[in-house]
């Protein structure tokens, strides 16, 4: 719900800080005292149109922040969009939104103190708050909404989910069926592609680890010569004598007995002779491996050729297939895969077309399920609104809801049986609207997707004798503030929008008829079973008789400071709120006072009555 509303330098308002409460409250004050621009402010901060001439004369920007706390369904939403974009704050309870519009023209946009763009602030503003009344934020007027209201009205979103998972089978084999039935010349071509490029990975015979064995025997083939020369070079130093150098292990051996004889005369040294035998053993172990290693040096211009083209074969397949032998083995497995597929493609479209004629069948039998059921609430959410209307002083207006199915090339058969395929459902039941034109629509493929076959619109014929109408062409003001009163009145438990604002909604109407609207806002904060809870509701009246419904009232005046006009908005205890009633009345004296008292302890009693 709102719970904090921060306004500075917006038209007339320099400064105001509102806190708002659950339940229902209402906004009273004299005409231009600054109650609509309030309004304009929360739908500012839900990413409103806004341009400099709202900014307050004087003013460089004008600046509106809105805080609110989040109950769990509403998280559920939010928190998605809030990671993703990096916008989650320390209390996953709390949203904070702030719009700034600067003289100049620019608009800055927060969303838990972090910048957006108006896109971001509307998508995560969205369905937080429903404005009724010169407002473009009317969820209701979205015929996407509408068949998601309809839906949780009539408790049909089980049957909806189980519809949708069909949809998303039928959806998962039309896309595989895509990409096999291309045509026979792509497939074949495909096919040849595969087949060379599979005997081509295969008949080199790779092995992991190869390519580092060779690239180790090319460099010692490349260096034969210099190898063999410096292991003839070690095993001289090691074994041969020369006139003037002796060997190095005839060196050690000499070493060895001087120092045995030493050991025999001084035991202390024995360590020592021990320490340079095993030095002695390690060289000749040394000698022998290089002699080795000299042995089995190569001089072979041929393998070295044949190490070469090898390598050459190898980085070949590497720069085609992958970066390595492993990703070479992998390209050829997963190309047998493909071609496996695309050879055994035809016993697979026959299996995945049967199964998509399967799943459409099921389809069409969930779809008309659920279209049928979807009708049979429509016709009792119109008996609702119309009654809703008629409390409402909107006699003879009449709702209903027009259902359409659209021909789609690759959508679901219907029944031979179903002859409609466009209805108008009214209070009085479902009506045909097809033309000569649409009779043909049922033997055609209809439309569907993760909702069904249906769309719907709520429509609406505000005076009698006039034509039903889409909601979204109705005018504005009292007239669709008490429309969506009435809406809101029979959807209140299948709306989840938590905040509703109601502007104008008392125009045209008089004081008995006030008491009916008060009642149902009022009646709109409560729960299914009647406990508070419900809706937090926000309206702004002329009527005494609407506002004495508010559990808190909030007085909205304006005065001069300054050689300025400022708004001010207190909040009003109950002796404060008899004397603002009486004003509203437009009377004065005792008899003033006793009205407004009555219509709060009326109020009392109703409400009373119903909790």
């Amino acid at each position: 719900m709102l719970a904090e509303l921060r306004i500075c330098d917006l038209a007339i308002i320099d400064e105001l800080q509102l806190s708002f409460g659950p339940g229902f409250s209402v906004l009273t004050g004299e005409t231009g005292a600054g109650k609509s621009i309030i309004i304009d402010a929360v739908e500012l901060v839900l990413g409103g149109r806004a341009d400099a001439t709202v900014v307050r004369a004087g003013s460089d920007r004008a600046l509106v922040e809105a805080v609110f706390h989040l109950e769990a369904d509403q998280r559920q939403r939010l928190d998605p969009v809030l990671v993703q974009e990096g916008l989650e704050s320390d209390d996953p309870t709390v949203l904070l939104l702030a719009r700034e519009v600067r003289v100049e023209g620019r608009n800055v946009c927060r969303v838990n103190g972090r910048s957006v763009t108006l896109g971001i602030l509307k998508d995560v503003a969205a369905g937080l708050v429903d404005i009724h009344g010169q407002s473009e934020h009317l969820s209701l007027l979205h015929t996407r909404n509408q068949l998601d209201l309809l839906d949780r009205y009539a408790g049909l979103l089980p049957l909806r989910e189980e519809l949708a998972g069909v949809v998303k089978r039928v959806q998962d084999v039309r896309a595989e069926l895509d990409s096999l039935i291309k045509s026979e010349q792509e497939l074949a071509h495909r096919a040849d592609l595969l087949r060379f490029q599979i005997d081509e990975i295969r008949a080199a015979s790779l092995r992991e680890g190869e390519e580092e064995e060779l690239d180790a025997e090319r460099v010692r083939l490349s260096n034969a010569e210099q190898l063999a020369q410096l292991a003839a070079q070690v095993l001289t130093v090691l074994e041969e004598a020369g006139e003037e150098a002796p060997a190095a292990l005839d060196l050690l051996g000499t070493a060895v007995r001087a120092l045995e004889s030493l050991a025999r005369i001084d035991t202390t040294l024995l360590p020592q002779a021990q320490l340079v035998e095993s030095v002695t053993y390690q060289v000749e172990e040394l000698a022998r491996t290089v002699r080795d290693y000299r042995d089995s040096i190569e001089f072979s211009p041929r393998r070295l050729q044949n190490v070469e083209d090898r390598l050459a074969l190898i980085h070949n397949l590497e720069r085609k297939y992958g970066a390595t032998i492993s990703s070479v083995l992998t390209y050829a497995d997963e190309a047998e895969h493909e071609l496996n597929r695309i050879t055994h493609s035809e016993e697979r479209i026959t299996e995945l077309q049967a199964g998509e004629r399967s799943l459409l069948d099921a389809l069409a039998r969930l779809a008309l399920d659920l279209s049928h059921r979807r009708r049979e609430a429509a016709q009792e959410l119109a008996v609702g609104i119309e009654r809703e209307l008629n409390d409402l002083q909107m006699e003879g207006a009449r709702f209903g809801v027009a259902f359409r199915w659209r021909e789609a090339e690759r959508g679901v058969l219907l029944p031979d049986d179903v002859c409609c395929s466009q209805w108008d459902v009214l209070s009085s039941g479902a009506e045909r609207s097809d033309s000569q034109e649409d009779a043909t629509l049922r033997r055609q493929s209809i439309a569907f997707d993760s909702t069904g076959i249906d769309r719907i619109e709520f429509m609406i014929s505000p005076n009698p004798g006039e034509p039903l109408k889409s909601m979204a062409r109705i005018a504005s003001g009292g007239e669709t503030a008490r429309l969506m009163l009435a809406l809101k009145a029979v959807l209140s438990h299948a709306d989840e929008t938590p905040t509703l604002v109601f502007d104008e909604i008392d125009q045209g109407i008089g004081g008995r008829v006030a008491v009916t609207v008060g009642r149902k806002l009022w009646g709109l904060t409560a729960r299914p079973h009647g406990e508070r809870g419900g809706h937090q509701v926000l309206c702004v009246t002329h009527l005494p008789q609407l506002a004495g419904f508010g559990d808190a009232h909030l007085q909205v005046e304006k005065a001069v400071v300054g050689e300025r006009t400022v708004t001010r908005v207190r909040l009003l205890n109950e002796v404060n709120r008899v004397q603002e009633l009486a004003l509203m009345l437009g009377a004065s004296g005792e008899a003033a006072y006793r009205s407004a008292e009555e219509i709060l302890d009326h109020v009392g009693q109703l409400k009373h009555q119903e909790t």
